[in-house]
């Protein structure tokens, strides 16, 4: 049964028509508290007007570095209420990849947690921006930026105010001219560059794509959706978001991924869809204290993965109606679900027909010819696209996005007679591990930064909790002997953590193929060898 489709196609204004239609229902579970719609729209309206009060209008940029909580949601939206864009920020990224997203975003204002688990981004915002000293600011790193906003306890860096501060200087709103079209969110995802790319990703496509999504779930007024992938991520920000809020379902949000936590919450909250992956599942089933009962409730969800990893969400997790997907930033985070009411067989063996306002087609990777059902080929996508990566220099907007209106995926699937989706493979050289992408370009450039490397090379190993782990083969300059311990410190106190190698080896040579190229295979066979040498 279809839900009722919002009028709305951008996202603050998709808030206000549910505080209309639905005030009481609520819209955020988030720890003990709970919002109601009409609750959460005061709250973006509150940090709107306060953004507004700080020189934020349409066309600016807002940085938002936050885990998933409520505030996520009130910057975002209030900041896109105002006609801002908003730049989601990794939260496991340290000073080095923070450095680069900030100036690469132009941001303006930056809003940021105090801290995640061990780290304490106030340490790393006196090390990007030391003028935050002084009361009065600005920033010789990041001329554009000129307010740091802090969600928490008072900060204890003078240039910083607080978002209570901010919501509490609130200016009284004026109507704003925003448009399906602008631009809701820049998210940077890990591609064949050495450094994250730039998607822009538009209001009217989250919604309309969301609303697809939710509807192959099956998501009604009534459902609670567990989400602890984080908001920044496409799995976020343009899928569960959209997806719930479209159907004035309900977001139960864990700042970040804890299994125990996450049970007491699926619990607690009776929630009904989950969105998961590979490696959380099997942490949800090896937590301690888990029990079928526990999760009871959950009926849908999606999840990304094999079909032994989807049919032990199925069978073990318990999630009888949880659909396969593919997709990924550029194409606003799903292309393809697998509505929630197919068999299950072939939920496990297809990601699903395209949802509605998309296209796919397979072609031959080397000709681009198209070819004939059943074929494997380079999945190619049409439909809801962003539109290209912004700054881009690398020339990757004009490889992926063809003048022809379909985006080259670089992964590799083919179509069955009904048009379903099978992937296959990935055709690139990126590094999946634990759902996140990882760039080898980008942990090679950083590690080549250390003063005893001479050579570096970073690889995908097979792993079976995380699907992959990142590996990377060093070799030292002339004199110097550098430690896998030293080594992996050395990134662990720079980078973000997904992206530290699990393993660093320390050779004499890279090996090379007859053409001179990189043997990224043999590399992978020295890994394993190695492995099973110490083990």
């Amino acid at each position: 049964m279809s839900a009722e489709r919002p009028f709305s196609r951008h996202l603050s204004e998709l808030v206000s028509e549910l505080a209309r239609r639905d005030a009481g229902a609520p819209a955020v579970l988030d720890g003990s508290l709970t919002l109601s719609y009409a609750e959460l729209e005061q709250r973006i309206d509150a940090v709107a007007g306060g953004l507004r009060a700080l020189g934020v209008q349409w066309g600016s940029t807002v940085g938002l570095l936050c885990t998933n909580r409520w505030e996520w949601l009130a910057a975002a939206i209030g900041a896109q209420r105002v006609g801002a864009r908003v730049a989601a920020f990794n939260t496991f990224a340290k000073a080095w990849d923070l450095e680069y997203m900030l100036s690469h975003s132009d941001t303006e204002v930056l809003i940021c947690v105090a801290g995640f688990r061990a780290r304490d981004y106030r340490e790393t915002l006196r090390e990007l921006v030391p003028e935050l000293a002084s009361p009065q600011w600005s920033s010789e790193r990041f001329p554009m930026l000129r307010h740091v906003v802090v969600v928490g306890e008072a900060p204890e860096l003078p240039g910083v105010v607080t978002l209570a501060d901010v919501m509490a200087a609130a200016e009284p709103l004026e109507p704003v001219p925003v448009s399906a079209a602008d631009d809701a969110f820049i998210l940077y995802t890990s591609g064949s560059s050495a450094r994250p790319k730039a998607v822009p990703m538009q209001h009217y496509g989250a919604i309309e794509n969301g609303f697809s999504i939710g509807e192959r779930m099956g998501l009604t007024r009534e459902d609670r959706v567990f989400v602890s992938v984080p908001l920044f991520w496409a799995y976020g920000a343009v899928n569960a978001l959209p997806a719930t809020f479209t159907h004035g379902a309900t977001l139960v949000l864990q700042a970040a991924f804890e299994p125990r936590a996450a049970l007491d919450l699926i619990e607690q909250h009776r929630c009904t869809a989950i969105y998961t992956l590979p490696n959380m599942t099997g942490a949800l089933l090896a937590a301690e204290g888990f029990a079928p009962a526990r999760v009871a409730s959950l009926r849908t969800g999606l999840m990304l993965g094999t079909e032994a990893e989807i049919r032990r969400t199925l069978e073990e997790l318990g999630v009888p109606k949880i659909c396969n997907i593919y997709g990924g930033t550029e194409n606003y985070g799903n292309c393809c679900v697998t509505p929630s009411d197919w068999p299950d067989e072939r939920r496990l063996t297809s990601q699903g027909l395209p949802l509605p306002g998309v296209r796919l087609r397979i072609a031959d990777p080397a000709s681009g010819e198209l070819l004939p059902t059943g074929a494997v080929g380079e999945i190619q996508v049409s439909g809801y696209l962003a539109r290209g990566y912004l700054g881009d220099e690398s020339g990757a907007s004009a490889t992926a996005f063809g003048a022809d209106g379909w985006y080259r995926s670089g992964d590799l699937g083919s179509l069955d007679e009904e048009g379903g989706l099978h992937f296959h493979s990935r055709a690139t050289e990126m590094i999946k591990t634990g759902g996140i992408n990882v760039a080898p370009r980008e942990v090679e450039e950083f590690l080549a930064l250390h003063p005893a490397i001479e050579n570096v090379a970073v690889v995908g190993v097979p792993d079976e909790r995380l699907a992959e782990v990142v590996v990377a083969f060093v070799v030292a300059r002339p004199g110097e002997d550098p430690s896998e311990a030293e080594l992996r410190s050395y990134c662990a106190d720079r980078i973000a953590g997904f992206k530290v190698p699990a393993r660093i080896h320390v050779i004499p040579e890279l090996p090379a193929t007859d053409t001179g190229k990189l043997a990224r295979r043999a590399l992978v066979e020295l890994d394993q060898t190695q492995s099973r040498s110490t083990a």
